[in-house]
């Protein structure tokens, strides 16, 4: 159901979708109350969540409720209670990895590396999880590179981010399931403002100078990190071969040494 619903995302009206964000949000506990409750959450009238409902290819609302918690059911059991859970978890990881892995091209690291290198500041955000991934970038690539900055979680502090961008700047935004509104209102307003968005994602259907589209194979029960912060890497070591930073990477160290005393 949660790759159903990331899939036909994008095609739907903006109603349907804020259903789509409720649901993935808190999967699958708020597609478990009454479509009235669903409806409220999501801001929109019953009859909109019943023709989500209908396009999914269910006739009533308890019958989407019935698959939501027959594929749960199946999901955790496969995990927790077959002896060889914990195995074909790590084998999915693996798997999963290696498909990452391959979705991100020398050609689309090297575009990547371009356009960080050459940034006049780099800001970088995510979600609920992937907010890891965009820290994770920050802190290497600021050993790297100057004006490299996480954007703040508050819209006030957001905004002024936004106030001070300029042409050349880049924003790089991590957004899987569970697509955050936030992170879309915020590299909206940049590229807006003329900063270029690199947006490593699990969808085709965005909107990007540099489109990143990662495969999401989950170890079991949980939503995989592993993928995103990977990726990252491959990035900051692209970036790294570009800018050949020996002597800043030198400067940082002995500045470390000489303030932990």
């Amino acid at each position: 159901m949660i790759e159903k619903l990331t899939e036909i995302y994008q095609e739907l009206p903006h109603g349907e979708q804020a259903i789509v964000r409720v649901i993935l949000d808190d999967y699958p506990y708020a597609a478990l109350g009454s479509l009235r409750s669903l409806a409220d959450r999501a801001g929109v009238s019953p009859p909109t969540a019943s023709r989500l409902v209908t396009r999914l290819g269910f006739e009533r609302f308890a019958d989407f409720q019935a698959a939501v918690r027959a594929q749960d059911r199946s999901r955790l059991r496969a995990f927790v209670s077959e002896p060889s859970g914990l195995d074909g978890a790590a084998e999915s990881l693996r798997a999963g990895l290696d498909g990452t892995l391959a979705a991100v091209p020398d050609e689309l690291l090297q575009e990547i590396a371009g356009e960080l290198a050459a940034a006049g500041s780099v800001w970088a955000l995510g979600g609920r999880l992937s907010e890891i991934a965009a820290e994770y970038l920050v802190r290497q690539l600021a050993s790297l590179r100057p004006n490299v900055r996480h954007a703040p979680a508050a819209a006030p502090a957001r905004a002024r981010v936004l106030l001070d961008l300029r042409a050349g700047d880049v924003v790089v935004a991590y957004d899987f399931r569970r697509y955050s509104p936030a992170t879309a209102r915020f590299v909206a307003a940049a590229r807006e403002r003329g900063a270029r968005l690199i947006l490593i994602t699990d969808t085709q259907r965005a909107e990007a100078d540099v489109l990143v589209r990662l495969p999401r194979e989950a170890a079991g029960p949980i939503d995989p990190i592993t993928h995103e912060v990977a990726v990252t890497e491959l990035i900051l070591v692209a970036v790294a071969a570009r800018l050949s930073p020996a002597k800043r990477l030198a400067e940082l160290e002995d500045l470390t040494r000489r303030l932990e005393g």
